[in-house]
């Protein structure tokens, strides 16, 4: 709108609402105490009429029906992923958020290249051609969980070197390349580890527990899943593990760009 405009409307507001909206002077404009009470008065329609707007728009290109979102481990999710689900709710109330537990029985990547996951909650590093990263939901430190009666749980600190004369976890479906950079194959020195197969994260504990294994981690994963007989030493070597939102490159499912814009609001705010 041109100054005159803006001037013209405000002057049509006044003259309808009998008095003054604004105290202006050569230097500032601001809303007299009657402009005031008109704008607080106004602005639950205005944001009714927003919503409308939204909503129609969200229906129109299709941000509607449901969104799944999928990861293998609650904690992928970081610590505002329900901050960012109800936020993303809130703006699109067409679109409701699913959340698929992807487990470990086949690739993670599979559930999107089989469209039965839009986006998923993943470790970090993924450097496939086909899949673009999102807005990072978490960075946390390293630390091993060990047997209570393990000799390194005495260690205030362990470094990866530490590991080499103990068996390690594995996980078979996980990406080769996260999982390489999650639990390296060899220490930096270039000792192999062993590593053993393992399904689910109560199995990985369970032989944990029982001595049969170390599994490098990130401090989350112990409080998430507790076991007895099981405890951390922090990994002073290894960098901190991110986890971000995924999703096939060149998706042109608007509900996957809305969630990730959301994302990027509500963690930029914390």
């Amino acid at each position: 709108m041109t100054p005159s405009r803006v001037s013209q409307t405000i002057r049509l507001l006044e003259t309808r609402v009998g008095g003054p909206l604004f105290e202006r002077t050569s230097r500032r404009t601001r809303l007299t105490t009657l402009g005031e009470q008109l704008a607080r008065d106004l602005r639950p329609a205005q944001e009714q009429v927003d919503r409308a707007f939204a909503s129609a728009h969200d229906a129109a290109i299709g941000i509607a029906g449901t969104l799944r979102l999928g990861m293998y481990m609650p904690i992928n999710g970081g610590p505002h992923l329900l901050e960012v689900i109800k936020a993303f709710e809130a703006e699109h109330p067409h679109c409701k958020v699913a959340l698929i537990d992807t487990g470990f029985e086949r690739d993670q990547l599979d559930w999107l290249r089989a469209n039965d996951a839009d986006l998923l909650a993943s470790r970090l590093p993924l450097t496939n051609s086909d899949i673009s990263i999102g807005p990072i939901l978490s960075t946390e430190e390293r630390i091993l969980a060990v047997s209570t009666e393990h000799p390194l749980a005495k260690r205030d600190a362990v470094c990866f070197e530490d590991l080499a004369d103990y068996p390690v976890s594995d996980i078979p479906t996980l990406p080769r390349e996260m999982i390489d950079a999650f639990i390296p194959p060899r220490t930096p020195s270039g000792k192999p580890l062993r590593r053993i197969p393992t399904c689910t994260p109560s199995h990985v504990l369970v032989r944990v527990a029982l001595g049969e294994l170390v599994h490098p981690t990130v401090r989350p994963f112990l409080e998430h899943y507790r076991q007895p007989g099981v405890t951390s030493v922090p990994i002073s070597d290894m960098a901190p593990s991110q986890a971000a939102l995924v999703w096939l490159t060149g998706s042109d499912n608007p509900k996957v760009a809305a969630f990730a814009r959301t994302a990027e609001k509500v963690l930029a705010s914390v």
